[in-house]
């Protein structure tokens, strides 16, 4: 999910399996009430399923659409939900099939079948949007249908397809009314989830209603929510202040958060691991400027990631030295073992090397807000200092910004990541695989070698000797940079229940968990 996606983890999720209970649906006159207003810096780049990958519009879907498989909070397993029952046929993991729910029905009233299923996936795959999240299947062959049952058949074994079926990913729309060869242009969404859509304002504010049709895992909708989008923490923390917020989530400024007091009668606040990460991501496209790796090693031995966690993110995240996060399966630290602390003679070594001319002008670009503003001031200083590189730093709108790098207009760019389920295979293929989501143009056979290895175990601790080496090549060839993990932060009135559910890395904002006591 990129935050870019998205999706936030406690690193307690990959150890420990928890239920939620269960309780009676709620119609949208019984949730009744003043609506819940939700305060965010996320942005909905879309609407529709097929045409965004990233954590503001994977958060509204896991609200208004529906997936075959959902995950409970705090599970690492997915269980049904627009389906009856999913399993494997067979030993091979080549064939899932699901059965689906015979009383489902879309927000306009449409029965929803298994053609809206199919119809789902084959226009997701067909669409393939840069943006979208089509690469989250490059197994998937095709889908058949027989009655109520779906049947995917993939080209390789893949144990980990059920748990993206619980992700935007998998939204199924209605098939009466999203085209099958395009997006769907006007800003309306007919799903079968918790939520309906009620009205849409773009990127400021979004209404949702309890949705009283909705059949499936959740059993309570607990409230009406308001979402209020903004475009920088400040403006965030201006409303949080102002106490037209009742909850503020991702993302309120670092040295606001850090000043917030526990013991404050008027504040809940949810802190957790979690498994946020940001990359300094890097065009590595065939006569780019940094496609020599030597480059992008030389800029590895010349980052500092301590002035970003103390100075920037006021110590709300921690050094990241590896693709994949703590607290999952086969995390490592790779670039910690090779490049443990700046050195601007290594650097200077490689950059020689590979026949640079210095200072080495870049294009770096970002997505502008008040933490990210000051990390990107901080890169190009770090980057500057030595005199190797020459850096042209660019502030760019998120759509804008997510089209620019998808077309090899930067030479680098800093990217947040939240995973879509929790399970290290999510930064793999998504994130440094043939035709990845970074649009960078990074492509190593032996790493998507490794990549497939690891969808083939159920057992999924069998898999950690093969993401340590997927690690350590990316080390080597670093295509891109780790920078930081993050810690998750949930900020509540103290009139507000369930907050502590909202978020936790399977790619959900339960917002069905709110409610006012």
């Amino acid at each position: 999910m990129r935050s870019i996606r998205v999706r936030i983890l406690a690193i307690c999720v990959v150890l420990i399996i928890a239920g939620v209970g269960a309780w009676q649906l709620l119609s949208s006159d019984e949730a009744g009430g003043k609506p819940i207003t939700v305060g965010t810096v996320d942005e909905v780049s879309s609407l529709d399923p097929a045409g965004a990958y990233d954590a503001g519009s994977w958060a509204l879907f896991s609200n208004v659409y529906q997936t075959l498989m959902t995950f409970k909070s705090g599970a690492v397993l997915p269980e049904p939900d627009a389906a009856e029952s999913c399993e494997f046929i067979g030993q091979k993991l080549t064939t899932y099939r699901c059965r689906l729910r015979d009383d489902l029905t879309f927000s306009n009233g449409h029965k929803l079948t298994a053609k809206d299923v199919k119809f789902s996936f084959d226009r997701l795959m067909k669409i393939n949007s840069d943006l979208g999240p089509a690469v989250l299947f490059p197994s998937l062959k095709n889908v058949v249908t027989d009655g109520r049952e779906i049947t995917f058949n993939l080209s390789a074994r893949d144990a980990t397809f059920p748990a993206k079926l619980a992700t935007g990913a998998g939204a199924i729309v209605d098939s009466a009314e999203y085209p099958k060869d395009k997006l769907r242009k006007e800003n309306e969404v007919d799903g079968s989830g918790p939520y309906t859509l009620k009205s849409y304002d773009a990127g400021k504010k979004v209404s949702l209603l309890p949705n009283a049709g909705y059949q499936g895992a959740i059993k309570n909708v607990n409230a009406a929510i308001d979402i209020q989008y903004y475009e920088t923490s400040d403006k965030l923390l201006a409303a949080w202040k102002s106490g037209g917020l009742d909850l503020t989530h991702r993302q309120l400024p670092p040295a606001e958060i850090s000043k917030i007091d526990p013991a404050d009668p008027n504040v809940q606040i949810t802190e957790t691991d979690s498994a946020e990460i940001r990359n300094l991501v890097f065009n590595v496209r065939s006569g780019a400027t940094l496609s020599d790796k030597r480059v992008r090693q030389a800029i590895a031995w010349t980052i500092d990631r301590g002035p970003l966690v103390s100075n920037v993110y006021d110590s709300t995240v921690e050094p990241l030295y590896s693709l994949i996060p703590q607290g999952f399966i086969g995390h490592s630290t790779p670039f910690f073992d090779s490049y443990p602390q700046p050195d601007v003679n290594k650097a200077k070594e490689l950059l020689d090397e590979a026949g640079v001319e210095t200072p080495l002008p870049l294009t770096f670009a970002f997505r502008p807000d008040g933490a990210t503003t000051t990390e990107a001031a901080e890169i190009k200083r770090q980057l500057e200092k030595d005199g190797l590189f020459k850096v042209t730093v660019k502030s760019v709108e998120w759509q804008a910004f997510q089209k620019g790098y998808a077309a090899g207009e930067y030479d680098a760019y800093a990217v947040g990541w939240l995973p879509d389920f929790p399970d290290p295979d999510t930064f793999g293929q998504p994130l440094v695989g043939t035709d990845n989501s970074l649009n960078n143009g990074y492509s190593n056979p032996t790493l998507d070698a490794l990549v497939t290895d690891t969808q083939q175990f159920e057992d999924r601790s069998r898999t950690s000797n093969d993401f340590k080496k997927i690690q350590q090549i990316v080390g080597e060839d670093v295509p891109l940079l780790p920078l930081w993990q993050k810690k998750d932060y949930v900020i509540a009135k103290t009139g507000i229940s369930g907050s502590q559910y909202l978020s936790d890395g399977t790619g959900l904002w339960r917002l069905w968990e709110l409610k006012r006591i």
